[in-house]
């Protein structure tokens, strides 16, 4: 059985020797990818940019055919469009990108809408249209910014908990993981100017959820052979706790790859990015876990002794009464 442990038991590899030339690219990294978002800025879809939405029903259908619609809509040539369900699986909301200048000009996004009605309705007969509006530049503007305050909020809340479950200097280690995680995402679509969307917020919720899922498990490993070791210094501390749960990490993020690699192959164009997202997330996600959240404790002065129980003065008072003092 053991021939087929992909990590063995015993490992004893020296993460923290490397701690500072990674804590450095880290910090590259992070300003890196926030220089590209000033510079290239993001290429934000139509959730985030408004456009045209158009509302269908197919009446003589269970449920309508987004994925065919989807392809239809994008051979139109308006961008890639967005397709949902929309209050039931009969009945769909499909938004197309609008051109530079539509949205000023009377009639010209409504027109776009009703060529998108148009062609459906000559595949699909059985269409009811059931609107067709112009979702506004500044609405959508307001919705990306409620997406950034969610994201904020979440990496806040997670934070907190850390901070609450174990102790502050936890906490800021986790935070700081979870801001060079969610930067590098980001700055991955500032370079390659991937449309950023609503999907793509939610695989960065999703990255946040990982990453702190690995974080807290490393943490629980170093909280528990802080009150083991006494006397081991931090860093070789910190690399016994890396070292004790890599089979774990290492399985979780083998068995997520394995089930992204076929979505980045063969999965639909309008889940790629999404996709892309959170199978660079798994990654950077694991190393914050190694290389920031553990290291952080190093320099925020945490030691084997930063967490055992003061003796208060009622308790040397009571020792010297039994002669235990």
């Amino acid at each position: 059985m053991k021939l087929l442990k992909i990590v063995p038991d015993d490992t004893n590899i020296k993460f923290l020797k490397l701690r500072i030339p990674f804590f450095v690219l880290s910090i590259v990294l992070i300003f890196g990818s926030w220089a590209a978002v000033l510079v290239n800025g993001l290429n934000f879809g139509v959730d985030f940019a408004g456009g045209q939405e158009v509302r269908m029903t197919f009446t003589e259908r269970e449920q309508a055919p987004v994925a065919s619609l989807r392809e239809l809509v994008g051979r139109l040539g308006y961008g890639e469009p967005v397709v949902q369900e929309f209050g039931g699986p009969q009945s769909v909301s499909i938004r197309v990108p609008l051109p530079e200048g539509a949205e000023d000009t009377p009639g010209a996004a409504t027109a776009i809408g009703e060529k998108v009605i148009a062609a459906i309705a000559k595949q699909y007969p059985d269409v009811r249209t059931d609107g067709n509006d112009t979702v506004s530049g500044k609405v959508a503007g307001e919705f990306r910014d409620q997406a950034i305050l969610a994201l904020l909020a979440a990496m806040a809340a997670v934070s907190i908990y850390i901070w609450v479950r174990f102790e502050w200097q936890f906490g800021v280690g986790a935070m700081f993981a979870l801001v060079h995680d969610v930067s590098v995402t980001i700055g991955l679509f500032a370079i390659t100017q991937m449309e950023f969307s609503l999907q793509i917020v939610a695989a960065i919720l999703a990255i946040i959820g990982y990453s702190l899922n690995d974080t807290i498990v490393v943490y629980d490993r170093i909280r528990e052979n802080l009150k083991k070791f006494r006397k081991m210094p931090m860093s070789e501390l910190l690399d016994l706790s890396v070292n004790e749960t890599l089979s774990r990490t290492v399985m979780t993020s083998l068995t997520l790859f394995v089930a992204l690699i076929p979505l980045l192959v063969f999965g639909p164009p309008s889940l790629f990015g999404m996709v892309a997202a959170i199978t660079v997330g798994l990654f950077i996600g694991t190393y914050s876990s190694i290389y920031m959240a553990g290291p952080l404790l190093i320099w925020m002065g945490v030691t084997s002794n930063s967490f055992v129980p003061t003796e208060s003065a009622i308790e040397r008072q009571e020792k010297v009464a039994r002669g235990e003092a």
